[in-house]
């Protein structure tokens, strides 16, 4: 499959590639985000030294670079050289490089060449001081997938870099509508129901073909001994991780039995509070899990923390994959599909509706020009869950419930939203209106003397139109 969206992030990489002066783009998101690919597809046609880090020696992975950078420079003798260090390296790329225009010096992996390196992030500002910010010779991009190193030893305070990057590109995955563009012919429906299992990372919707139905998919993707993503999860946790069998259990607890608090996971996991705590941190940077907190307009307190498993492919595996791997061989992938994934599909995707109900309200309030700052989130408390909270500072709050499954009474709907809306927390006396959201068209009448309210059906979400 081509090159698929990426629009805004490649145009600002050549803007600054055509700019006067020198430029220096940390690109970061997590793994399988296609970091990597948007740098070589803006590579093409350029002077560029592409290396990729490695956990390896730093000798060797100063070689590859020399090596790397012959072939970009077309100096042969260069790959003969040994340097002492990324600072003899570095500059002899530097006075070999005669234009015209930019060379393009992209790290990736960069976590890796700096593990093995540490003083490579001292270098790189002493360079970048001393010689490349005003020669307008460099573009300089280091691309990692740890987002907490990224944070803090490129953007942070404490980094030497701090404050001399000219942009920065934080790659998320792609929204609902842009990763629909990987299977156009498919109907919304099946489009979201892939989303809910790949979210928006190009390397996972790839391995879906639209020649094959949904389920067809899932068998030979998830359930097949040589699926594409049979185990993905298991690689993907090795690469970052070590002691893997207690991150394991933590997933299972979170996305196969449900576990939400510190104290669930702890007992459900079999981990200390105090383990878990680094545990549930290191998996944060990462992007795999996510706090939250009830979206009610005042500070949240510890004791409305809840986790969630945040990175779609870990939620869909953990819940449906890892508890039984061994019966999935003894099933074959159409059963294990049959047994394994329908009878609780419904409700799964039912929890992930709600979610991109609330990733798709910040481009409803563009479309409606809402031009109030605004929080979006979710409440709950004991007496009530609302599925999509819009703190809105123009007087406005949006109270929003979410359904998958086909809506048969418009009216009982409405009604279950309105028994709501008295228990949520109004502190700001805001002016209330009530969304749904609804995977299908659903026929409704008048607001029946209640709040104003907005109907929104899975197309209408993302422009869809009839």
């Amino acid at each position: 499959m081509g090159f698929l969206g990426r629009t805004r992030e490649l145009k600002l990489l050549e803007e600054a590639w055509d700019s006067a002066g020198s430029a220096f783009i940390p690109v970061y998101g997590r793994r399988r985000a296609g970091k990597s690919r948007l740098i070589v597809r803006f590579a093409q046609g350029k002077p560029a030294i592409y290396h990729v880090g490695k956990q390896a020696p730093a000798g060797l992975q100063l070689r590859e670079f020399m090596s790397l950078a012959a072939a970009a420079l077309g100096e042969p003798l260069l790959a003969q050289i040994v340097p002492e260090s990324w600072s003899q390296a570095l500059t002899l790329v530097d006075e070999r490089w005669k234009g015209p225009g930019k060379l393009l010096l992209a790290l990736d992996e960069f976590q890796w060449t700096a593990e093995s390196s540490p003083e490579l992030p001292s270098i790189l500002q002493e360079l970048w001081d001393r010689r490349w910010q005003a020669s307008g010779r460099i573009m300089l991009i280091l691309c990692g997938s740890y987002l907490g190193f990224m944070e803090r030893e490129v953007l942070g305070k404490k980094s030497p870099l701090f404050g001399r990057r000219t942009a920065q590109l934080l790659l998320r995955p792609f929204e609902f509508r842009e990763a629909a563009a990987f299977h156009p012919k498919w109907s919304r429906p099946d489009q979201a129901q892939v989303h809910f299992v790949c979210g928006g990372l190009p390397a996972y919707l790839e391995c879906f073909q639209p020649t094959r139905s949904f389920e067809q998919n899932l068998a030979s993707v998830f359930f097949h001994d040589a699926g594409a993503l049979a185990r993905e999860p298991e690689f993907l946790l090795r690469e970052e991780l070590r002691d893997v069998a207690n991150y394991h259990a933590i997933f299972h607890a979170m996305a196969a039995q449900g576990e939400t608090t510190n104290g669930g996971i702890a007992a459900a996991a079999g981990i200390g509070d105090r383990a878990l705590h680094y545990y549930l941190t290191t998996l944060m940077e990462l992007g795999y899990v996510r706090r939250r907190h009830p979206l009610h307009g005042r500070p949240p307190t510890a004791r409305e923390t809840r986790y969630a498993v945040a990175d779609p492919l870990l939620r869909f595996w953990f819940r449906f994959v890892y508890p039984h791997l061994s019966r999935i061989p003894l099933l074959g992938p159409e059963r294990s599909v049959r047994e394994l994934v329908r009878p609780g599909w419904d409700a799964y995707c039912g929890e992930c509706f709600e979610r991109m109900c609330r990733e798709a309200l910040p481009r409803i309030y563009e479309a409606e020009s809402v031009g109030a700052p605004y929080e979006v989130g979710e409440f709950w408390s004991k007496e009530a869950q609302i599925d999509v909270v819009g703190l809105r500072e123009d007087g406005w709050t949006d109270l929003g419930e979410c359904k998958w499954g086909t809506v048969r009474s418009a009216s009982a709907l409405r009604a279950e939203l309105q028994r709501k809306v008295p228990l949520f927390p109004n502190a700001r006396a805001a002016t209330v209106q009530l969304r749904y959201f609804t995977r299908d068209v659903v026929k409704t009448t008048g607001t029946e003397g209640g709040p104003p309210e907005c109907w929104h059906t899975l197309a209408s979400l993302y422009g869809d139109r009839g």
